[in-house]
Order: C-alpha cells, then structure tokens, then sequence
C-alpha cells in the first residue's frame, strides 16, 4: 500500500507558502479572502482554513474592519532571526552614546509609526532638554518637531500626501501651521537633507533631524538633536547636520528590512486623533 503523507504534507506547505506570497504581494492594505482563495486557486473554506491556522502562529494578521489579511508581526519576528540580529535600536544605541559624549547633546531614535514618530530610544545630555516626543514611547504627529518631519519628508509624494491630509488638523492645533508652509518646510528638508532650526513652539529649545533610509530611499526612522537656541548657531547646526547624516548613512546601509519596529503601521490600523501625544 502506498503511502501518499509525506506527499500531501508537501503539498500542504507548498499552499502555506503560497498564502504567504500573496500576502507579501498585497502590499501594506492587505486583501480579502475572496480574492485570496481566487488567486491562490483554492476552494474558499480551505483558503479560510489555512489563513486561521497561520494567524493563530501570528504568521497573518486579520483586521476585522477592513475583513483584510496581511502579514503578521510573527513572520517578521521570525525572518528577523534569520538575518541581522541586530536591530534599529541596537544598531542606533552606540550612535547616540557616542555623539551625546561628543557633542554635548541630547540624541532621540524617531521611527515611522503610521501617522506619527514614536521614540525608541534617547541619550541624555547634560542640559535640561524639553521636546515634542519626551521620553522613550512618547508620540508625535509627523511634521511635528524636526526629527518627524525629516522622516515626512522622504516619504513617497503619495504617502506623504495622505499623512498631511490626515496630519494637518493635527498640526494647526500644536502651532497653527498651514499646509502651504508645512510644505515648503518639506522640500527644503529634501534639498537640505536635514531638518533643523528654532520651531518656536518650545521656548529656548531648538533641534536637529536627519533620516534614517532603507535600501528603496524610503525614511523610516530619523536622529535627532535636542538642544538650546543658543547652542544651535548657523556653524554648529552645519557641523552636526554633517554628524548626524554620516551616523544616520550607517546605520541605514545595516538595517534590517523584517526588524519589527521598521513595520510602518497601515493608514487604517488603529491610529487615532487621541494617540498619546509627548
């Protein structure tokens, strides 16, 4: 009698990964089950079977609202391990240490988090330092303070686009800013390379940011300086700025491209007007 397991079981995992393909050629809004089971050639409740099996490993990722499926946060993990081991923080912490000791500042690790900046990391220096995103897990809208909108600003024209529509209200009640300027501030990061200066919405305090990019050009993390308007002159700020994108340049040639924390959050995943603001 032949036996026919261990051929079932090859076509069993060829499906999986099938599914899984799928999923990574969906893009960041993810698709429907419909659509899976066509395209996978699958007969819907078999589709349906699998997509719960691989959730239930956090392989796939279902939103109720949108009945989409992405990739999970559990694929990522696991594809992490097989690469770099080193993630952004911990590729970024001896940058911090190293420029904090050497300038005198204090340094902030942003990351692109849907419609935000979220700190995940901060070197403090040894002056008094007030900022948007405060300590590590604080928020902030992007466009917001110079590390966030030097991240907005080398995000593709039609994300970015999105995250001012969405942004914009948000913006006006930080500091009244209009998109026009908020725009013009964005292509001057983009030829500067850099954002920084005096925003006026923290008096005495003044900073620096520069991008973190991948391998596709794309900003998804950002250094940035906190400091005092007095510190911040027209010779210094050049000299840092020089600082910071030498430091930023390798840490973004390192990155790993399935580290957890560079998953940019869909438009629809749970970021809301009362996100905790620092």
């Amino acid at each position: 009698m032949r036996d026919d397991s261990g051929e079932a079981s090859a076509s069993g995992v060829s499906r999986v990964f099938s599914l899984l393909r799928l999923l990574g050629e969906s893009g960041p809004g993810g698709i429907r089950l419909t659509e899976i089971a066509a395209r996978a050639a699958l007969p819907r409740p078999s589709a349906h079977r699998l997509l719960r099996a691989l959730a239930a490993e956090g392989a796939v990722a279902f939103d109720p609202r949108s009945k989409r499926y992405t990739l999970g946060l559990g694929l990522f993990v696991l594809a992490a391990r097989a690469g770099d081991r080193l993630g952004l923080r911990e590729l970024a912490r001896p940058v911090l240490l190293r420029l904090t000791a050497s300038l005198g500042e204090t340094l902030f690790l942003l990351v692109h988090n849907g419609y935000d900046a979220v700190c995940i990391d901060r070197s403090a220096g040894p002056l008094p330092i007030r900022s948007f995103t405060g300590d590590i897990g604080g928020r902030v809208p992007l466009g917001v303070g110079q590390g966030s909108t030097a991240i907005l600003a080398f995000l593709p024209e039609e994300e970015q686009d999105e995250i001012i529509r969405y942004n914009l209200p948000r913006l006006q009640a930080t500091g009244g800013i209009d998109e026009a300027t908020l725009r013009a501030a964005l292509a001057k990061v983009r030829r500067d390379g850099y954002c920084g200066g005096w925003s006026g919405l923290i008096p005495g305090m003044a900073g620096l940011g520069v991008p973190i990019l991948n391998a596709q050009g794309r900003s998804v993390a950002a250094l940035t300086i906190g400091t005092t308007t007095d510190r911040l002159t027209p010779e210094r700020r050049d000299v840092i700025a020089e600082m910071l994108r030498h430091e930023a340049a390798q840490i973004g040639r390192r990155l790993n491209p399935f580290d957890p924390s560079l998953r940019r959050a869909g438009a629809a995943m749970g970021v809301t007007d009362d996100a905790p603001r620092c």
